[in-house]
Order: C-alpha cells, then sequence, then structure tokens
C-alpha cells in the first residue's frame, strides 16, 4: 500500500527552514513549560547526532533550558493563562474553522466538506476528537478521550493524540501551544500551525495539524536556536478508540524486534488504576526508569541494558492480537501498519443497551446502531522521522465501549536525538481512514 504522506512532508529529513519569529497579529503568548527531564540522567540513554558530517567534531556539550521544577509546578498547578477565543476566531475564522471556548482553553474544530472532522485544544495542542467520513456516509470517531483530574486539581482531557516533546533539561511545549497560521479551505484539506518557543528563544518548535478527507496528519519540527548541542526526545500517543482490546488486532508488526516496557505516562496519558500501580510496585523493587511522558523509553531497560542491546523478541504473529495487557516498542517495524477493530456483532436491542449504558449512544440512535452491527472499523498509521513505534494494550478485562476500551499506538524513539546550533529535527504521522 502506497505511504500517504501531506504535502509538507516532501522536505528534506534534517533540512533547516526559516526560523520562526513572533507576530503581534497573528500569536498570542501563552507561557507554561514543563519541568520534567529527559530520561537517562542514569547515563543508559545514548543520543545520536541529528545529522553527520564528513569532518570529526568534538561531542557536543548538551544545555539545560527549562526553569527550575518548582517554578515550572507551580506553573502547572496553576493551570495555563485563559486563551482568548474572540481574538483567535476574529483573526482565523473561515477556512472550514470554528472556535469555541472550554473553560480556560479553546476547541478548534476543523470541518471538512465530505463530513470528516477534527478538533484540537489550546494551548495544550492535543487532539481530542478525529471523526472521519465513513463508507457508509456517516463519521465515526476514532480517538479516545475521558475527563480527569489534572494539576492543581484542575479537569484535564486525557486520550486523544498528542505530542510529548522534550529538551534535555526540561523543556517542553506541552501546554504552551499558539496558533500561528491557518491555510486551506474545507473542500480539500485544513491545516492549523501551532507554535512554541523556549524561554530566550533558545529552541522553537512548530505542530502542523492537517485534516485531509482520507487522514489527519500531524507534523512536528524543533529547532535548536541556542549556541551550544541539545538533546531531544519526542513521541505521539494515539489513543484508538475501540470496542473492547479483546476484538482488536495489530497488523503488520511481523518480523519487528521488540522491548517490553512500561506505559509511558504524561498529563494525558490513560493508564488503568491496577496497570499503574502494578507498574510502580515494578519499579520499586527492581529500579525502573521515571514514568514521564517518553522517558521512559530513553532511559534503558529495567535490567539495566542499554538500548543498543539485544531486544526482548520478535514478533512472529502478524495479526497481532491485544486482548491481553502489553506495553512494547517495537524497532525495524514497518513505517505503515493498521489497527484493526473486528466490532462483535450484536442485535441492534443489545448494542443500543450497551453503548447507552456507557454514553456512546442515545436511546434514540437506532440507525447508528445498525451500521455498527458487525463491521470491521480500522485506521492505519504511518510515521516519517522517527525509527522506533510504541504500542499500549490496556488488556480486555474491562467493559466494553467503557474508559478502558482503546489501545495506543504511535511513533517513538529509543535514544534522543542530538541538535548542534541551527539544526533541526522533523518527524512526523499520519492517521489514515481506510474506510472510505
Amino acid at each position: 500500500m502506497a505511504a500517504f504522506y501531506a504535502p509538507a512532508a516532501a522536505a528534506a529529513p534534517h533540512a533547516t527552514p526559516t526560523p520562526l519569529t513572533s507576530s503581534t497579529r497573528k500569536q498570542q503568548h501563552i507561557v507554561m513549560c514543563h519541568a520534567s527531564k529527559l530520561g537517562g540522567a542514569n547515563g543508559n540513554q545514548r543520543p545520536r547526532l541529528a545529522s553527520s558530517s564528513s569532518s570529526p567534531s568534538p561531542p557536543p556539550v548538551l544545555r539545560a533550558l527549562a526553569p527550575s521544577s518548582t517554578a515550572a509546578e507551580e506553573s502547572a498547578a496553576a493551570g495555563p493563562a485563559p486563551v482568548n477565543v474572540e481574538y483567535l476566531a476574529a483573526e482565523f475564522a473561515g477556512h472550514g474553522l470554528s472556535f469555541e471556548p472550554v473553560g480556560g482553553s479553546c476547541a478548534v474544530k476543523m470541518a471538512l466538506a465530505n463530513g470528516s472532522v477534527a478538533h484540537v485544544l489550546l494551548p495544550s495542542g492535543l487532539v481530542t476528537s478525529y471523526k472521519p467520513a465513513m463508507w457508509h456516509g456517516t463519521v465515526t470517531e476514532a480517538l479516545h478521550t475521558i475527563v480527569g483530574e489534572g494539576p492543581g486539581g484542575r479537569a484535564v482531557v486525557r486520550g486523544g493524540a498528542s505530542v510529548d516533546l522534550r529538551l534535555a533539561g526540561g523543556w517542553s511545549p506541552s501546554g504552551a501551544w499558539s496558533l500561528r497560521d491557518v491555510r486551506g479551505n474545507p473542500t480539500t484539506s485544513i491545516q492549523i500551525e501551532l507554535a512554541a518557543s523556549a524561554p530566550g528563544n533558545a529552541c522553537e518548535a512548530r505542530c502542523v495539524v492537517t485534516l485531509h478527507a482520507e487522514a489527519l496528519a500531524t507534523e512536528i519540527t524543533a529547532t535548536n536556536c541556542a549556541a551550544s548541542a541539545v538533546a531531544l526526545s519526542c513521541g505521539v500517543s494515539n489513543h484508538l478508540r475501540v470496542s473492547t482490546p479483546d476484538a482488536t488486532y495489530a497488523l503488520g508488526l511481523q518480523g519487528s524486534d521488540y522491548r517490553t516496557v512500561e506505559p509511558a505516562l504524561s498529563e494525558f496519558s490513560i493508564v488503568p488504576p491496577d496497570y499503574r500501580a502494578a507498574a510502580a510496585e515494578r519499579k520499586a523493587t527492581r529500579h525502573r526508569w521515571a514514568n514521564r511522558g517518553f522517558d521512559m523509553v530513553l532511559s534503558g531497560d529495567p535490567r539495566g541494558r542499554g538500548a543498543a542491546d539485544e531486544p526482548d523478541g520478535e514478533e512472529d504473529d502478524d495479526y497481532k492480537h491485544l486482548t491481553e495487557e502489553m506495553c512494547r516498542v517495537y524497532s525495524q517495524a514497518p513505517r505503515e501498519f493498521t489497527i484493526l477493530d473486528r466490532v462483535k456483532t450484536f442485535t441492534c436491542e443489545e448494542l443500543q443497551a450497551r453503548l447507552c449504558t456507557t454514553g456512546g449512544l442515545r436511546p434514540d440512535a437506532a440507525n447508528s446502531c445498525a451500521t455498527l452491527q458487525g463491521r470491521r472499523n480500522s485506521i492505519c498509521l504511518q510515521r516519517r522521522g522517527f525509527e522506533e513505534l510504541y504500542v499500549f494494550s490496556p488488556g480486555s478485562k474491562y467493559e466494553w465501549y467503557g474508559k478502558f476500551a482503546f489501545v495506543v499506538a504511535g511513533p517513538a524513539m529509543l535514544e534522543p536525538v542530538v541538535l548542534r546550533p541551527g539544526e533541526t529535527w522533523k518527524g512526523a504521522q499520519y492517521l489514515r481512514n481506510p474506510n472510505l
């Protein structure tokens, strides 16, 4: 199957784009820096260079960019500054976009003429909903979200699709994204560009989210604007909605090496309490890595092995059943693979009862029930700029269509990338809808 790449993906992997500039007209300045550190303080991580040179050069010196953890924790507890929704609506309305206040945040809605819809929450940058158009003429939610408690007791949306980009020293753009530009139209595609800068403009990050008729693209760029090198890690977590992991399969991973890891924990992660408790116990007894975002991937194996050592195993199933609890990072995996949900066939009455119990459908949604009977829903995930793939399943002991009826899949890094001054790293993922 041919790879799907958005138009913006045609640039060279490490070409340096024009540096981001501030705009007094089209950029809100929302500052909120997280101080969670890049995993590997134990020395197990092995950064790789973003590009190579024919002439030898001394090892780069890493520079901390984040404020103190105390200041960052206070900022997180206080919550981000409220987003000026009226300003965004006046400045960027049109192009198939609409803006809606959600507490102190702003939900940006992209809607195409074919019915496909996506929602992005600012300033977090979290994609809370992606509803691609289906073969039967309606749309189906591909992402799974819940409302949970965040820092300081404030309500946060968990799940969805989130970018976890971090620099050594602690800075992350999560919670600090601002809307920089909008392009496209409802007929073909809609693209929003988010931007964030580290303190002192030492590093600049961009995240371009594009809604196509048949896909949702997330393209990430990070540029080192400092005078010394920095180490960067990045991963994307897609909480994919399924009926239950018991009906869900990963297609195309046969022959890939894998390492068993603990679930990546970030502000947006959904992990069942019993799984989290078991992970904490294992961490205490085996001195596991810190579970902060994808730092756990970068800091090494629980048995103390480095990332370059032998993997735990090789996937021997090209139709991997996700019914059991599992959390793995796959290497040498294909650039595209598919998550398939083989929805069990019910009578319409049985399906209505199940969905209405969990809040999935209203009692009068008989037509929607009929379209779900016995359907096979799938999503194809493609990646660029990432060498590894993260897959997490909470297992099938939970309620169908319930709080833990999801699987997580997304691109990841086993080793951070080192950016010298002026260098740029680019990565991307594409959630493609094959159900048209």
